[in-house]
């Protein structure tokens, strides 16, 4: 049994939380760069359209119809989040995290992050998820990093319900439990997340029969359940 438990803690081991670098908003609405006239956008976002005023902010972070300026993007992005706009703040939350087009600040990312979350958006609680895990702006928490994986991956975020799987498999933050595990990984699997069919291919070779069948059966009833809303 001993032997047994220590194989299983070894492939464990291999499969961990991706805490990459924190994930932008994609902009409100994905029109071919050519068909984004910038002056109009801009002319939109000084009457106070907060949806102009945030893709502007996507824009000027890539690079996409305009020149690339971190700092015209930092800009844009505080103009939408303080008029409320949750995908903004989450941009200016990573802009934090990483220094790009203003000063490096973990606390304030984690600040942007907190309220674009309470706002309902899943990148937000995927970002303050990986904060809260490894202890960046904010003391390390993992029962508060799976809370936030978890309200993510209710939402259909794959990276978060890999993530949230990966604390079940290891237990941090969440009482063990393979089954979870393999359940939130498989959900992350299906939306094609790469990572997770590597984990799950993982815990396919050690699970039981039963194990594994239990949790296809919770992913089966999880996506009845979210395909119906």
């Amino acid at each position: 049994m001993w032997r047994l438990n220590l194989i299983v803690a070894l492939a464990l081991s291999a499969i961990s939380c991706d805490n990459a670098t924190p994930q932008k908003s994609v902009p409100a609405s994905r029109p071919a760069s050519s068909s984004i006239n910038p002056d109009e956008l801009r002319q939109q976002a000084d009457k106070g359209d907060v949806h102009a005023m945030y893709n502007l902010g996507v824009m000027y972070a890539e690079g996409r119809g305009v020149p690339k300026d971190d700092k015209q993007a930092v800009e844009w992005s505080r103009k939408a989040a303080e008029l409320g706009d949750a995908g903004a703040m989450n941009n200016l939350g990573v802009a934090y995290a990483n220094g790009r087009g203003v000063g490096k600040d973990d606390k304030q990312a984690v600040e942007w992050y907190r309220k674009a979350a309470e706002l309902g958006d899943a990148l937000a609680m995927y970002n303050l998820g990986v904060m809260c895990a490894n202890g960046i702006g904010v003391p390390k928490d993992d029962k508060l990093a799976a809370a936030w994986y978890r309200k993510a991956a209710e939402l259909g975020y794959a990276p978060a319900m890999y993530n949230l799987g990966v604390m079940y498999a290891n237990g941090r933050g969440v009482p063990k439990d393979d089954v979870l595990a393999y359940m939130w990984v498989s959900l992350s699997c299906a939306q094609g997340y790469e990572k997770a069919r590597e984990s799950r291919d993982l815990l396919d070779k050690w699970m039981s029969g039963t194990q594994i069948k239990a949790a296809k059966r919770l992913s089966s009833e999880w996506m009845d359940k979210h395909q119906k809303k």
